[in-house]
């Protein structure tokens, strides 16, 4: 007994493991493989929803898997394929195509079995890969493996659980009042999740049905829980992914549960549906033929209620699962309503470009001085960077052209060529980081000094606290032209060291390449920093005048209602 727990344990966490491994390996392959043509035909193939809808339902009625279509859309998802808009529709589409596995037990007892395909998916894929040791093929390839160890995983969890599932006897219960139609759904989702197969559940609780082990309500209990149930595949496949993928994840579950609650509230009226369809169709009045057509039923039905509220279901989603990086791109100040008011989104923008340029120096500085693993926080802090320029440069965009004086567009233009300098920072920043890592120590100790020196001297200079109102004003010029005498004379040393071999050649390019791009990176801070210097200099003068036109106008008016008092 002990060594069969042992077992069906071992077995469980190998193909969770196995599961989750073919995920990575899915999404990895996909993103390498992916070319502007599988982007096109994707894009294609889910442009709109009903698109996405038709798409999922085929793929699942073909490959008989809902879980496959659905992990499958994570990973495009998780790969950057597809958004998560474009997968929604699949994902609707592959519950009504997950019915067609009840119709051919129904009318076929046919059973399609795509794990059979997994060994040789998987063959296939290695081949690929040791054929093509790198490119489009090999990362194909390697995808190819991933769908295979993906159907795998999912067999090896089907054999863990087979026998606990399969020595259920469930004639002992009984679906009467809603405590036994809850029961019975508790069934479906408990052997759906062991299973991790919606239908190969749909399918034992089919053949139940048909030999009067079960009554025809407690089977569609259950049908229904196996909705619910498949679920967990998609929750499995969204762990560690993408916040969009784990969106689509969600989305899923909401749309299983919903559709799930529905159908139990209207449980008598879906049966009178099927069996008006039963009778229009021509079809048997038997319990597999109810039970397919009471799937289809109530999965396109949850299509039907979904369907219109999927823009919401999509603005809600975006709320959540948020992750740091997408937190931090989102601008602090920038609104529409400022866009209406020239003035104000002037003065938003500037606010926005020096908390920019606070998170420039911050990078810089973290270049300068890399820690051992921050190389993933390094590289998501240099997006949010860039994403928060694309949001400036938008804004600037959408403020209403035609309504701006002569000094507006100026403004503009000068906030524009600013956000333009940070970003440049930003790359420069970037690719000194990479040449930084690849950095070794200079065996002169007073190259390496003075090295580390002048590294130390432009994290000092581009250095800000957390408030974006001390920004420093400083005498740009002269800082600027003793940072570039110190780059000059570095040089000049490391060109002298390496010319008499006191330091390897390459490794002498190396550092002058590093050097040369924290100087390009501080020449562009200093160009940034003086013109929001110069910019908030106009700006304080145009709103005093605001102020003292305003003040003005009130003391006008307070005599003049004097005057008409005295009156």
């Amino acid at each position: 007994m002990v060594s069969d727990v042992i077992t069906i344990v071992g077995s469980l966490i190998g193909g969770l493991g196995l599961f989750l491994l073919a995920i990575g390996m899915m999404t990895d392959g996909l993103k390498m493989a992916a070319g502007p043509s599988l982007r096109k035909i994707l894009s294609e193939w889910t442009r709109t929803p009903l698109r996405g809808i038709f798409s999922g339902f085929t793929m699942t009625a073909i490959v008989q898997s809902s879980s496959a279509v659905t992990v499958a859309s994570i990973g495009f998802v998780n790969a950057g394929l597809l958004s998560m808009r474009q997968a929604l529709g699949i994902v609707y589409g592959a519950n009504v195509g997950t019915t067609m596995t009840g119709w051919l037990v129904a009318l076929v007892g046919f059973n399609f079995n795509i794990q059979a395909f997994a060994l040789p998916m998987i063959g296939i894929g290695m081949l690929i890969k040791l054929m093509k040791s790198d490119g489009r093929a090999a990362s194909f390839g390697l995808a190819l493996v991933g769908f295979g160890l993906f159907f795998v995983g999912i067999d090896v969890l089907k054999t863990a659980f087979e026998s606990l599932v399969y020595t259920f006897d469930i004639s002992k219960f009984t679906a009467e009042g809603v405590y036994g139609v809850l029961k019975f759904l508790l069934i479906g989702v408990v052997m759906t999740i062991l299973t991790q197969s919606s239908s190969a559940s749909i399918a034992l609780t089919i053949t139940a049905a048909s030999t009067g082990m079960i009554g025809i309500f407690a089977a569609a209990a259950m049908v229904i829980g196996a909705n619910v149930g498949t679920t967990s595949t998609a929750a499995l496949a969204a762990i560690g992914a993408t916040s969009n993928a784990k969106r689509v994840a969600g989305a899923q579950i909401i749309f299983n549960v919903s559709t799930a609650l529905v159908a139990l509230a209207i449980l008598p009226i879906l049966f009178l549906i099927i069996d008006f369809f039963g009778k229009v169709f021509g079809l048997e009045a038997v319990p597999s033929i109810t039970l397919a057509l009471f799937h289809s039923v109530f999965n396109i039905l949850g299509v039907l209620l979904i369907f219109p509220l999927n823009n919401r279901l999509v603005l809600f989603l975006e709320k959540r699962f948020l992750s740091w990086e997408e937190k931090e791109s989102h601008p602090r100040y920038l609104d529409k309503t400022i866009a209406m008011t020239p003035p104000l989104a002037v003065n938003a923008l500037l606010l926005e470009v020096k908390s920019i340029a606070i998170r420039v120096g911050h990078l810089c500085a973290q270049a300068v001085s890399p820690k051992k693993g921050d190389f993933l926080e390094f590289n998501s802090k240099v997006n949010v960077i860039k994403t928060l320029s694309e949001e400036v440069s938008k804004f600037i965009i959408s403020i209403e052209s035609s309504a701006l004086s002569e000094e507006t567009t100026g403004n503009l233009a000068t906030l524009m060529r600013i956000e333009q300098y940070l970003l440049t920072c930003t790359q420069s920043v970037e690719r000194f980081s990479s040449l930084i890592r690849k950095r070794e120590k200079f065996e002169v100790i007073e190259l390496e000094h003075n090295t580390l020196m002048f590294f130390n001297k432009v994290v000092e200079c581009t250095h800000v606290d957390g408030r974006e109102q001390d920004l420093p004003i400083i005498t740009l010029e002269g800082r600027l032209s003793e940072l570039q005498q110190e780059h000059d004379r570095l040089k000049a040393r490391l060109l002298l060291n390496g010319t008499q071999a006191h330091i390897p050649v390459n490794q002498m390019s190396e550092e002058i390449d590093c050097i040369g791009e924290m100087m390009r990176m501080v020449q562009q801070w200093f160009k940034a920093i003086s013109r929001m210097e110069e910019l908030e200099a106009v700006l304080d003068t145009v709103f005093h005048d605001i102020s003292a036109q305003k003040s003005k106008e009130d003391g006008q008016a307070y005599n003049e209602l004097n005057l008409q008092v005295g009156d």
